[in-house]
């Protein structure tokens, strides 16, 4: 994968390559993770070179980032799954981030993580990012992207709510969550929520079910 657009920042536009990440990528991409993840996110859950070497070996078409003037400005990881719209941890879908568990003859691209460095925050960079899997899923005529998404404000209000009821009110516009919500403008739908999805405090441990189906399949197999 491999092309170019132009995004905005101060109502300047900058130029954006998309691309598929390798080993000279391996520091960028850890430094990156560590931007955007800083505690109480558990740190062990930061890429490890094993983990990024796993990336490109496996399933290269699914590691992609994008480049501004040479600096990694994000990533997107991903691998093939065989459905999993049923309750699952995101450490048995994605192999604990090592995607030892890429099914190529799986019929959804499964999203492992999605970060993008805070200084090209509200450009479109993660939109870009996001966009680069709906190519990849109806170039391999995959049914859908599919993910279990972080929902870190309700850190804020867990102890004004459950978890079900802030899920319910981001997804009617009373919570702005950080996360889900940006995944919502991108294109993808949430579907519901997934208990002990991930180690990660402001989440409570639960993960969002989120979904962009295939619209250039014929016959659509329909997880809900």
């Amino acid at each position: 994968m491999l092309y170019s657009q132009y995004l905005y920042q101060d109502d300047k536009p900058f130029k954006t390559t998309i691309r598929n990440y390798n080993a000279s990528d391996f520091n960028q991409l850890i430094d990156i993770q560590k931007e955007c993840f800083p505690p109480p996110f558990p740190s062990d859950l930061w890429w490890t070179k094993d983990q990024l070497a796993n990336h490109v070996h496996i399933f290269p078409d699914g590691a992609i980032c994008a480049e501004v003037e040479g600096e990694l400005a994000g990533s997107i990881t991903t691998l093939i799954a065989d459905n999993h719209g049923e309750d699952h941890t995101w450490e048995e879908v994605t192999d604990n981030g090592s995607i030892g568990t890429h099914d190529p003859n799986g019929n959804v691209l499964y999203v492992v993580d999605i970060s993008v460095r805070h200084k090209y925050r509200k450009t479109g960079m993660g939109k870009l990012l996001m966009q680069s899997l709906y190519h990849l899923v109806v170039h391999l005529q995959l049914e859908a992207v599919l993910g279990g998404s972080r929902m870190p404000g309700y850190e804020k209000v867990k102890n004004q709510m459950s978890p079900q009821k802030y899920f319910e009110g981001i997804i009617t516009g009373e919570h702005n969550d950080p996360v889900v919500s940006f995944l919502m403008k991108a294109g993808r739908s949430p579907i519901k929520l997934l208990p002990n999805y991930l180690d990660d405090p402001e989440s409570d441990d639960f993960g969002v079910l989120m979904e962009w189906k295939n619209p250039f399949l014929e016959k659509r197999k329909h997880f809900f």
